[in-house]
């Protein structure tokens, strides 16, 4: 098994201790001040350094539903209704206002020796634009152009992040001494504005510099068109109503984001990008492509099937596989997840469109089935001592004996909810220490999510027959038959198109880690008079998603029994829904018989409710100061010149006057 590479990087590190070199490279790269400039003047050093900030940016970024460029962690997926278990900014028992509870992602002051965080990454690429092309010169030209194009797209992403974080925050683009005394550095708090100003300016500067492909052995490198792409997804935000107070009076940012999308389209498209497969199947497999040029895929991360020290792997199939099979516990989906996805003909999940919320699994979008298990499920994985598939069908249900003791089927698969989530899990994947050395790749920008921006881009401005236009290519690719808009039926005005757009981004993207940021951008936690045009759930008939809760159910058999023994062995016996099998209809007709004959979902005890609060089930409370944080304590101490954001406090306990819609 190869040993693959964090986003490209050839894990720096590793390299350079491979190689015949006089100095220290890393070492020398991270003391500030005292930078040995000759590596600029070695075009092997040049591309260590960059791989190098590849590194430091995406290290941690091993699991689909992490996001924010350095940290990468999934709270923010976890404030969703993707995925269960209370979290501290939807907790209706806390409420941060105070720079003691900031956010801590702004960093801390960079002294000599670099510490990996928001400003320091953007210093390295401040250091490298700087001097590459200085000191670099006698390097050659296209190689010079193609790793600055790297780095302006690297210092774009950091802002884009920063920005979506704290709204705006100093625009730093030259290297700077860290110096107290020093009031040259002393910038404030740029707008918002002038943030996306910058941002655009670093990816139209590397969108000029980039190729439109690297050769395979630099697959994963930014491309021309991710860097255009990239401006569609920052210019959408731009445009939406968390940042644009006139968002539905005035199309100017709305059209800005659709010739961002356009172009990016156009651009992706003439290099050979579009959307992967005609069925439902290939959309399944696409996530599985291994290391190699994948069209749906602007930006991916490359991961390791390695078993080594340095390798980086992916986290996710562990995560997802039941211990049965061998890894951690499963992810159980929650109701609210179960019940959204469409029907079959693409129509509503509702009572009228017979949806059954106990057959969940009848009838449904193609890309249910692959986005999610349940009991019955066809879901295999190989060993280490064998290529071939074992236990292919997973069962996750319980029972209670005569006296109310509970058991779990299956070597104790206690799953809170009927469905898991198993989406861009690997069918070939092994169960070594838990699936730890899985190397499934993530798909951080694919077609498909360009595709919605630029539809969601025409709803806004009121061109329904475009919104349609796009968002139709996402359900025709995956089956959805043609009736009715396939499914989407009729868009009657803007609103509800954008909600179509919102809808389509819920399936589509479920669990890659963009949820949160639709719902942060569109303020969907909830209506609010505190924030100025916070009336979006009303105005796109979207409840809204505070007060309510991630709800789970135990998958329990009908009958007390007599003693431990599984009850269901012999009736499940045969019993395997395989969505690539030729009488798959049949199998969920045996699975639905199943369940109606044995099956019943039980309520959670209180105490094990997938959202709890002093063992009692909690509803969601989302501040309305959360959707742009504030900044940190020491950060305000150390920086007094700093403006604190409205809605939080200051260092001094005075209220924040920092206005993010600028």
């Amino acid at each position: 098994m190869k040993n693959k590479i964090n986003l490209i990087i050839a894990l720096a590190t590793l390299v350079v201790v491979s190689v015949s070199c006089s100095d220290n490279f890393l070492e020398e790269k991270k003391q500030y001040g005292n930078d040995e400039d000759s590596f600029y003047e070695s075009a092997d050093k040049v591309e260590w350094y960059v791989n190098n900030m590849y590194y430091d940016y995406f290290q941690a970024y091993n699991s689909p539903l992490k996001s924010v460029v350095g940290l990468y962690n999934d709270t923010r997926t976890r404030l969703t209704e993707e995925v269960g278990g209370m979290q501290n900014l939807i907790n209706p028992t806390l409420t941060y206002v105070n720079a003691s509870d900031g956010d801590a992602y702004y960093g801390t002051r960079i002294e000599d020796k670099m510490i990996n965080n928001p400003y320091s990454r953007i210093r390295e690429c401040n250091a490298f634009l700087e001097k590459i092309d200085v000191i670099g010169a006698n390097l050659d030209e296209a190689f010079r152009k193609k790793f600055k194009g790297q780095v302006y797209y690297l210092r774009a992403i950091q802002y884009f992040d920063l920005m979506r974080v704290y709204g705006g925050v100093p625009i730093v683009t030259n290297t700077q001494d860290s110096d107290i005394d020093d009031v040259t550095i002393k910038l404030p708090r740029a707008k918002v504005s002038e943030v996306v100003a910058q941002i655009l300016a670093d990816l139209d500067m590397a969108s000029t510099l980039l190729p439109d492909k690297w050769d395979a052995g630099n697959y994963g490198r930014f491309t021309r068109g991710a860097a255009l792409a990239q401006k569609s997804r920052v210019l959408l935000t731009y445009a939406s109503p968390l940042f644009n107070k006139n968002w539905d009076g005035s199309t100017e940012r709305w059209d800005a984001a659709l010739a961002a999308g356009l172009a990016a389209e156009t651009q992706l498209t003439a290099d050979g990008f579009g959307l992967f497969g005609n069925t439902a199947k290939q959309w399944q497999e696409m996530f599985l492509v291994d290391n190699s040029f994948c069209k749906e895929a602007i930006v991916v991360q490359l991961l390791s099937s390695a078993n080594t020290g340095a390798a980086v792997n992916s986290g996710w199939e562990g995560s997802l596989r039941f211990i049965s099979q061998g890894g951690k516990g499963g992810m159980e989906a929650p109701k609210e997840m179960i019940d959204l996805f469409p029907m079959a003909n693409g129509s509503r999940p509702t009572a009228a469109n017979n949806y059954n919320d106990f057959l969940f699994f009848k009838n449904r979008d193609p890309r249910f089935y692959r986005t999610f298990a349940f009991s019955g499920s066809y879901w295999p994985y190989t060993t280490p001592s064998s290529t071939t598939t074992v236990q292919p069908t997973v069962w996750a249900y319980r029972w209670v004996d005569n006296s109310n003791k509970a058991y779990f089927s299956d070597a104790n698969n206690n799953e809170k909810s009927p469905a898991f989530v198993r989406k861009m899990s690997n069918p070939t994947a092994n169960n070594a220490s838990s699936f730890q050395y899985s190397g499934t790749d993530i798909f951080e920008y694919r077609y498909a999510e360009l595709l919605l921006n630029i539809a969601e881009c025409y709803a806004a401005k009121g061109d329904i027959p475009n919104t349609l236009a796009y968002l139709t290519q996402i359900r025709k690719r995956v089956g959805i038959p043609s009736a009715n808009n396939y499914g989407i039926g009729t868009l009657t005005d803007k609103y509800a198109a954008i909600e179509a757009c919102l809808y389509e981004r819920r399936v589509e993207l479920a669990y890659e880690g963009k949820r949160y940021w639709d719902v942060q951008r569109w303020m969907l936690y909830s209506d609010d008079s505190s924030i100025n045009q916070d009336n979006t759930n009303v105005k796109l008939g979207i409840p809204t998603i505070n007060g309510t809760q991630r709800t789970g159910n135990f998958l329990q058999y009908k009958t007390k029994t007599a003693s431990s023994a599984d009850p269901l062995l012999s009736a499940r016996a045969g019993i395997s829904v395989n969505p690539d099998a030729s009488d798959f209809q049949t199998q969920i007709a045996a699975l639905e018989a199943f369940y109606t004959n044995n099956l019943v979902f039980e309520k959670l005890p209180d105490a094990e409710a997938l959202d709890v609060v002093s063992a009692k089930p909690a509803k969601i409370d989302f501040k309305p100061n959360y959707y742009i944080m504030g900044l940190k304590q020491d950060v305000l101490a150390l920086n007094p010149w700093l403006i604190q954001t409205l809605g939080w406090n200051g260092a001094s306990a005075s209220g924040g006057t920092f206005i993010y819609q600028e």
